[in-house]
C-alpha cells in the first residue's frame, strides 16, 4: 500500500471526538501518531494542511500536531534541558483516573509522565515535570507523590509544595506570606525557581489537567533553537492552532470585559499576543532569571506580568498554534467562579502595568480602578452588553474609537444604579 492510500485509511478510521477522562482515547492517538510517523514520505506542512480542513477528525488534526513535533524533536542535533511546571489546586480528581465515583478523572500526572516520555524518547531532549501544590486543601501534593514514588519515571518529576518556597522568605517570594495570597502565580514562581536551580536551558508552563497534549513539546522548543527566541507563547486563536471548547462559561458581558482588558493592556494586544492566558508558554533560562527578579503579582494574571516583563527588557518574542482542548469541569475558573478569575485578570493587568511602569490608558485603569472591586461588579455586567459593542467582532475590541473609557465608566454607573436592564 502506498504511503497516500495509508494515509487515507488512518485519516478515515481517526476518531471525530476526544475524550480527556478517556485513557483509552490517550493511547489510541499516540497509536495513531506513531503510524503516520512511519510515512517519511508525507511532510509534517501535508500532514498540517490536511488537518485544517472542515472535514478533519478531531483525533487526526492532534496526532497531525504531535508528529510534527516529534520529527522536530529527533532533529534536534545538541542535548538540551527542557522543565516543564504547572501549579496544583483541586487537583485531586483529575489527578486520578476516571471511575463511577470520579466521572471527571484524568490521570493527568501519569498522561503528561507518557507524553513527554513518547516525544523525547531516543532524542537529545531531557525533561524534567514540576507539580507544585499551590496550597491545595484537598491533598494534590500527597496524591501527586504518591503517583511518582510508584512510577518507573519518577525521577523526572519533582513534586513541590508552595508553602516550602514561602518558608525561604526570600528571593521572588519574599513578599508572599503564604501560600493562601497565591492563586497559581506563586506557585509557577516556585516550580520555575527550582527548574533554574537545577540548569534547565528552557522552562514551559502549562495547566495540570490534559487540556495541551504534552507531545506538543517540540513546536514550542522549535523558535527557541532555531532562532532563538527567548518567550515562546502558544496562541490559541491563530488559525492553525485546534481549540476545542467543552462550554460557553461567559455571558454575552465578556465582550466589555475584553474591550477593557485589550484597551488598558495595548502594549500586549497591539504586538498581535491575543491569547495572554494560553497555558503553554517558553521562557529561556536567562529571560526567566529576568523576568523573576521582581514579579509584580501571584495570582492568575502572572502571564500578562511576564509578558510585560519581556516586552519591557526587549526579548523577542514569537507566538505559535497548538491544540488545546478545554477541560472545563474542575477548572479553577469554575469552581471559583468565572468573575472571580476576571477580577483577578482586570485588576492584575493595571497592577502590573503600572508597577512595570509601561505605557498604557490611564483612563481604562481608572475606569477598572472605579467599577472593578468585587466580584458583584462583574456578575452585575456579565449579562449585559453596551450598544456600542454589540456587533463588534471580537478582534475589534480595544479599539477606544468603539467605546471610550469616559462612555465605558457612564454605561457602567447607570448599570449599578439599576437604569440597565436584561433585553
Amino acid at each position: 500500500m502506498s504511503s497516500a492510500s495509508r494515509l487515507e485509511t488512518l485519516v478515515n478510521h481517526a476518531n471525530q471526538h476526544f475524550d480527556l477522562t478517556e485513557s483509552s482515547h490517550q493511547d489510541h492517538l499516540l497509536l495513531l501518531a506513531d503510524a503516520l510517523l512511519e510515512l517519511n514520505d508525507i511532510s509534517s506542512s501535508q500532514l498540517i494542511t490536511m488537518s485544517l480542513k472542515p472535514s478533519s477528525p478531531l483525533e487526526f488534526q492532534l496526532a497531525a500536531k504531535l508528529v510534527c513535533s516529534r520529527r522536530y524533536i529527533l532533529n534536534i542535533s545538541r542535548p538540551i534541558n527542557v522543565g516543564i511546571v504547572y501549579a496544583m489546586w483541586g487537583e485531586q480528581n483529575r489527578l486520578c483516573e476516571k471511575s463511577e465515583h470520579n466521572p471527571n478523572g484524568e490521570d493527568s500526572l501519569n498522561a503528561k509522565i507518557r507524553q513527554l516520555k513518547w516525544v523525547c524518547q531516543d532524542s537529545m531532549v531531557n525533561w524534567s515535570l514540576y507539580p507544585v501544590d499551590d496550597g491545595c486543601p484537598y491533598k494534590s501534593y500527597d496524591i501527586a507523590k504518591d503517583i511518582v514514588d510508584s512510577h518507573d519515571e519518577g525521577e523526572h518529576v519533582s513534586v513541590l509544595h508552595l508553602k516550602d518556597g514561602v518558608a525561604q522568605h526570600k528571593g521572588p517570594l519574599a513578599n508572599l506570606a503564604s501560600p493562601d495570597e497565591s492563586s497559581k502565580g506563586g506557585a509557577i514562581i516556585y516550580g520555575c525557581l527550582k527548574a533554574l536551580e537545577q540548569q534547565m536551558d528552557a522552562i514551559i508552563y502549562t495547566d495540570a489537567d490534559n487540556s495541551v497534549h504534552l507531545g506538543q513539546l517540540g513546536l514550542i522548543l522549535e523558535p527557541f533553537i532555531e532562532r532563538n527566541v527567548q518567550v515562546v507563547l502558544g496562541n490559541r486563536k491563530h488559525t492553525e492552532s485546534i481549540l476545542v471548547k467543552q462550554e460557553e462559561r461567559w455571558g454575552v458581558g465578556i465582550k466589555t470585559l475584553r474591550h477593557m482588558q485589550r484597551m488598558v493592556g495595548s502594549e500586549i494586544f497591539s504586538k498581535g499576543i491575543h491569547d495572554t492566558q494560553a497555558a503553554f508558554k517558553l521562557f529561556s533560562r536567562n529571560a526567566l532569571a529576568t523576568i523573576l527578579t521582581a514579579p509584580t503579582v501571584f495570582d492568575f494574571s502572572f502571564d500578562t506580568d511576564w509578558i510585560l516583563a519581556s516586552m519591557k527588557e526587549q526579548l523577542v518574542i514569537e507566538t505559535i498554534p497548538f491544540a488545546f482542548i478545554d477541560s472545563a469541569a474542575e477548572s479553577a475558573s469554575v469552581v471559583q467562579g468565572p468573575m472571580s478569575t476576571w477580577l483577578i485578570l482586570l485588576t492584575g493587568l493595571v497592577k502590573a502595568l503600572r508597577a512595570r511602569e509601561v505605557e498604557h490608558d490611564t483612563a481604562m485603569a481608572e475606569v477598572i480602578d472605579k467599577h472593578v472591586k468585587t466580584v458583584k461588579d462583574l456578575e452585575q455586567i456579565i449579562d449585559l452588553l453596551p450598544p456600542e459593542l454589540t456587533e463588534v467582532p471580537d478582534k475589534e475590541l480595544g479599539q477606544q474609537g468603539l467605546m471610550s473609557p469616559q462612555s465605558l465608566s457612564k454605561w457602567l454607573t447607570q448599570v449599578k444604579a439599576g437604569q440597565v436592564r436584561l433585553q
